[in-house]
């Protein structure tokens, strides 16, 4: 059996970084976790990817094309296309090795995720490839301290839980940056209850909430019928925050309970190495 998080979100919801602390925190726990990257758009990120869309194909290329004349979204939207179109060098890439742990660090466009069938495809993929899949769903938690915003957000998350069909972890990032105020108010919205978000909105007497009040007061319904939708806070300065998220995604995957835990061999090493750097 082998084990996968699909890391998706926003652009700018921190996914890349997710992935840098994740594999580092694995490592200085002995664990082996590799990333790959699905973001053919990426100029950086603070990893060594296991395999990388940009050596099959780059945004620039299906933007450039003057045949394809894509703009950003739809290039990317190509680019996954194309990926799916050579799974064959996916596979390759990613090998066939038992206990692999493996981060899918996904493109920031909402739109594969919450309504377009081609992340469900890649989905299909892995799981045909042996992988047992949670969707790691990020979301910037200094977007959510607004009520308003907390229910765009969770339906966001409702509708990738729909879309992909799989286990699902929506995590609060950026929660170091948060002051001390926004930090008390979201702790109110980690298990999201509609009726308080909705009280808080009708008590702000908005001119946008008293014309369009009935329409909340219906998505507040849609939430608490598919009460479905639970947040986790991640502060990647904190190490007990990290291993907290991470043990519930192993807990998810069933990671480790069919097979002993892959560790790195450090025995023939060079101590001055450390390849969690």
């Amino acid at each position: 059996m082998r084990y996968a998080q699909l890391v998706v979100g926003p652009a700018g919801s921190g996914k890349s970084t997710y992935c840098s602390t994740i594999t580092k925190h694995a490592c200085n726990a002995n664990r082996t976790v590799e990333v790959v990257n699905l973001d053919p758009a990426a100029e950086h990120f603070d990893y060594e990817p296991l395999v990388d869309i940009r050596e099959l194909i780059h945004l620039d290329d299906a933007m450039e094309d003057d045949e394809l004349q894509f703009g950003p979204n739809g290039g990317l939207v190509f680019c996954i296309e194309t990926l799916l179109e050579n799974s064959d060098w996916l596979q390759e890439q990613l090998g066939d090795v038992d206990d692999d742990y493996i981060l899918f660090d996904c493109p920031g466009q909402i739109e594969l995720y919450t309504h377009l069938t081609v992340m469900r495809r890649i989905v299909e993929l892995l799981e045909s490839w042996n992988f047992r899949t949670c969707v790691v769903f990020l979301i910037d938690s200094q977007f959510m301290v607004d009520g308003a915003k907390f229910l765009s957000g969770t339906m966001a998350a409702l509708s990738v839980m729909v879309n992909l069909e799989l286990p699902h972890v929506n995590v609060l990032t950026k929660m170091d940056l948060l002051s001390k105020t926004a930090r008390n108010q979201l702790d109110n919205y980690l298990d999201p209850d509609p009726h308080i978000l909705l009280a808080e909105m009708r008590n702000a007497h908005s001119k946008w909430h008293e014309k369009y009040a009935k329409l909340t007061e219906a998505i507040g319904e849609v939430i608490e019928n598919f009460s479905l939708v639970r947040f986790y806070p991640l502060n990647i300065k904190d190490e007990e925050s990290i291993d907290n998220i991470l043990l519930t995604i192993d807990a998810i995957i069933q990671y480790g309970e069919d097979a002993d835990v892959k560790i790195k061999d450090f025995d023939n090493e060079d101590p001055d190495d450390n390849d969690c750097d």
